[in-house]
């Protein structure tokens, strides 16, 4: 917030998915601030919760009491001794996690981070290279395929639909600054095509003299998301009542 990566409205809306165990796939380019924006959404994690994390390189920082943090390994010499992301994520289904937070997703562990998120670990997240939430979805269907699974795309897109319930697009501008540019919903699918809603979109609308770019987060208009059930559940309905009228208030007051 206090870098105008995304307005309060915007901020209280990702504190309430973190919380009610939405499970999130946190899209963007290189440097666009994924990992630091996954750690900032893993804030949000009770702390009763077990967590367990999965990285190539042990980089985020949690906070929560129960933490157990796993990390991949290179070959020997000998070329024995790897432990793959695979193996990371198919072994901690064994440690009874709660969530499961995977570093990056760039191959076919994909595959085991969706079955994950479809048995029952709700509020999972990950992070992988994209350039807008409708790529992120491509991207990870190609992924799946890349890990020889012999799957119709139909039912790859049906599991995808039925594990993830919000891409997080960030996007790192041409003047430096990062913003978070679409924060969407996967809602289902129509025939073989997923359907997803933005709730926020970032709009540029110019540069100023020092050739810092002037834009808006803008809210669409959804006054029920989704995960609307979900929030009444975890009793959180009101806090997001309550942001997406100050989003849509500010909105048409910036119009």
């Amino acid at each position: 917030m206090k870098f105008h990566t995304i307005t309060p409205e915007g901020a209280t809306i990702l504190e309430i998915i973190g919380r009610v165990r939405c499970n999130v796939l946190i899209s963007g380019g290189t440097g666009s601030g994924k990992t630091t924006l996954l750690n900032c959404l893993t804030g949000y994690i009770d702390l009763d919760e077990r967590v367990i994390t999965c990285e190539d390189a042990a980089e985020l920082q949690l906070q929560q009491p129960h933490v157990v943090r796993l990390e991949t390994r290179p070959p020997n010499l000998e070329g024995e001794g790897e432990v793959t992301m695979r193996d990371l994520v198919k072994n901690c289904l064994r440690m009874r996690p709660e969530r499961i937070i995977v570093g990056e997703v760039r191959g076919p562990e994909a595959f085991d981070l969706l079955q994950a998120m479809n048995t029952g670990h709700d509020g999972s997240m990950g992070t992988l290279h994209s350039n807008s939430p409708r790529e992120a979805i491509s991207r990870l269907e190609s992924m799946i395929t890349m890990g020889g699974f012999a799957l119709p795309s139909k039912t790859i897109k049906e599991m995808i639909v039925g594990s993830i319930d919000v891409i997080v697009q960030a996007a790192r501008l041409r003047d430096g600054s990062r913003r978070i540019t679409h924060i969407t919903e996967v809602i289902g699918m129509e025939g073989e095509v997923i359907i997803t809603q933005d709730l926020f979109v970032y709009e540029i609308m110019g540069e100023d003299a020092n050739g810092r770019i002037i834009g808006r987060h803008r809210s669409t208009g959804i006054a029920r998301p989704h995960f609307w059930d979900r929030a009444r559940y975890f009793n959180e309905e009101r806090r997001l009542a309550d942001a997406l009228e100050r989003a849509e208030a500010r909105t048409e007051g910036q119009a």
